[in-house]
């Protein structure tokens, strides 16, 4: 039985949109991240490994940005992956008061091995959705988050970063 409460059908479909698009999303979050515990990384830690693997040494201020998280977490982050020999800061050459983080050469190869896992497990998990579908979907998500974006205040944006 049906509660909801209806307050016109543009306010309806937005509103089911977004509990349909908050349940996914928490859905897949919290499976993935069970998947990525196998690894013995948090989630955190995995993203961190993936983004330097696929974009190479960065900065951790970049990192954190790719991330959406705060600089004094992927500090830790950043912390825990060098005691475990996965990554390794080193000074910018463009700015010595700023450290790179890379991959080590054991970080590299964890990632060689960890993200094609994760990322047959997630190919899994949404295969209940055609290719094709897959490719729309990624494509409305695109156009609703940039759209947003462009419609977002300046202090909203700045709070989104």
């Amino acid at each position: 039985m049906k509660t909801t409460e209806r307050y016109g059908p543009k306010i309806d479909a937005a509103l089911s949109l977004w509990v349909k698009l908050a349940r996914a999303h928490d859905t897949l979050a919290h499976l993935t991240a069970t998947n990525i515990r196998t690894f013995n990384l948090t989630p955190a830690q995995f993203g961190a490994i993936e983004c330097l693997g696929h974009l190479g040494p960065m900065l951790i201020g970049d990192l954190t940005k790719k991330h959406l998280v705060s600089g004094g977490n992927m500090t830790v982050v950043v912390d825990n992956l060098e005691k475990d020999g996965l990554v390794k800061r080193a000074v910018s050459a463009e700015d010595r008061r700023a450290f790179l983080v890379h991959l080590t050469p054991k970080g590299k190869r964890s990632f060689d091995k960890i993200f094609i896992q994760h990322a047959e497990y997630l190919a899994q998990l949404v295969s209940v959705l055609p290719e094709e579908e897959q490719l729309e979907l990624s494509r409305l998500l695109k156009k609703l988050g940039t759209g947003v974006m462009d419609r977002a205040t300046a202090k909203e944006k700045i709070n989104l970063r």
